[in-house]
Formats: structure tokens, sequence, C-alpha cells
């Protein structure tokens, strides 16, 4: 049964109890501020009684936040085993409506992730079906990639729908998405991120709000899978076009297109 959650260690708490600490290889941040956590969340829209994917959990601070939204059910993936027992606590504490997975949100299929009856038309509302994520550097930019494959092909959790995603991103990445075109911040990943979908940069969180504090500061963007993609043509084409197009340095689109 849905509900909140009741009274339990902070999420810094959790750190210092489970002796974890950040690793830099997989560029981990953590973010302790429940209040930020609840605006990425709120930033998602109404997701009460809905399904939620979280990918890269941590130590928890989003998860609790989204749990306190009182879903009907979060699967959580997580790469980190370190992060398992501490996940698994508040899966407990949430009435079992937490799912903990062990695994890499790059090469994980959300295709059966969620209950069967949620699958809705492309061509109608989204359904209560969302993703959201605060993600490491180093994984978001990839990720967003086999995402946007995954939107185009209509697979993974977007068999069930033009399902809505909430992540996190480098300011400098964020912007980068939303870019209208002839911007300076115009990009390959402009292009293909409004190509299948309708972006908006929700807020900026700054960088002193991690632990440990990154030298960037973070955008958080929204992300609703459009019903026709701008330009009607497969993946590794637009993919393969952009890439050409935004090669050179300066944006000089005339080389790409030799």
């Amino acid at each position: 049964m849905a509900g909140r959650l009741p009274p339990m260690p902070t999420v810094a708490d959790v750190i210092r109890l489970y002796r974890i600490s950040a690793k830099k290889h997989l560029s981990q941040n953590f973010l302790f501020d429940m209040n930020v956590n609840k605006k990425i969340v709120k930033a998602a829209g109404r997701i009460t009684n809905g399904h939620v994917c979280e990918v890269g959990p941590g130590p928890g601070g989003i998860t609790r936040a989204i749990l306190d939204k009182e879903v009907e059910h979060l699967a959580v993936i997580e790469k980190d085993s370190r992060f398992i027992p501490s996940l698994k606590s508040l899966s407990r504490e949430s009435n079992n409506r937490l799912r903990v997975i062990l695994g890499d949100a790059l090469y994980f299929d959300m295709g059966r992730l969620f209950p069967e009856d949620l699958v809705t038309p492309w061509d109608k509302g989204p359904p209560n079906i969302h993703i959201i994520g605060n993600l490491p550097f180093n994984v978001a930019t990839p990720l967003i990639i086999r995402y946007l494959e995954a939107i185009s092909k209509q697979t993974s959790a977007w068999r069930y729908g033009r399902v809505r995603m909430t992540l996190t991103f480098q300011k400098e990445v964020a912007e980068r998405i939303v870019s209208p075109i002839l911007k300076d911040e115009r990009c390959r990943l402009s292009a293909m991120c409004q190509n299948w979908c309708h972006v908006t940069h929700k807020f900026t969180i700054p960088g002193a709000a991690f632990v440990p504090r990154p030298k960037v500061d973070v955008g958080v963007v929204h992300f609703l899978p459009r019903i026709n993609p701008v330009i009607p043509l497969p993946f590794p084409l637009v993919e393969k076009v952009c890439k050409l197009i935004f090669h050179h340095r300066n944006k000089k689109i005339t080389f790409g297109m030799k």
C-alpha cells in the first residue's frame, strides 16, 4: 500500500553508517539536501500512484523523495554494490514498494519492468510511468543516446508508450540539449534529443549542493517523447548525419557535408 516513509536516518547518516565514499572513476557526487531531491522529483510531474524507475539511486536521496510521493511501485537500478544494503533497508521501510536491482543502467532492458496494463498507444497521452535519475557525468550522454534509440524504436521502457524522463546533466550539457536552432550551444545532442523529444531545462543545481563538490553546476532536464519525430528517418541514419555535421570545430557544417 502506498504511503509516506517513516522517520529514517538522513542520507548523510547512511553514508557514514555504511562507510561509503564517492568513487572518482564512477563520477559519483552525492546529493544530501532533501529539498533539492524533492525538487528534482517535482520536476517529473505528477507521479502519485504511478510507476517509476530511478537510474543510479546511490545512497537513496531521490529514492526517498519518490517514495514520499506515494508511488505505486519504484524500481531502482544501481551499479555500485556498496549501496545495495541501504537500498534494501529502504525497501523494507516502504512496504516493499521499492525493488532494488543490481545492474548497469546503460545495458538494462526496461521492457518488462512495469505492469502490462500500463501499455498505452503511442499517439495517446503518456502513461503514468517515469524515469528519474541523478546521473554520473561519465554516463549521462551515452545513456541518453541509448534511450533516444529505444524511443525511436519504441522498445525498452518505451514499449509502454511515451514514458517521460527527468535526468541530471552537467549544466553545459543540459544547455546544449535544450539549445534552439542558430544558438552557439547547438550541437549533435541538441538535434538528436529534440528530434525525438520535447525537452525542458527545469532548473539548475549549484555544484555546492553535492558532496564531493563538482567543478560545475548541474542542470535538470525533462524529456517527453514526441508522437512523431521531426525527422522521420531511422535512428542510425540520423545519428550518423548529426555526427558528421557537428564533427568539425566551430560547427563548420559545410565541412561535414562535403
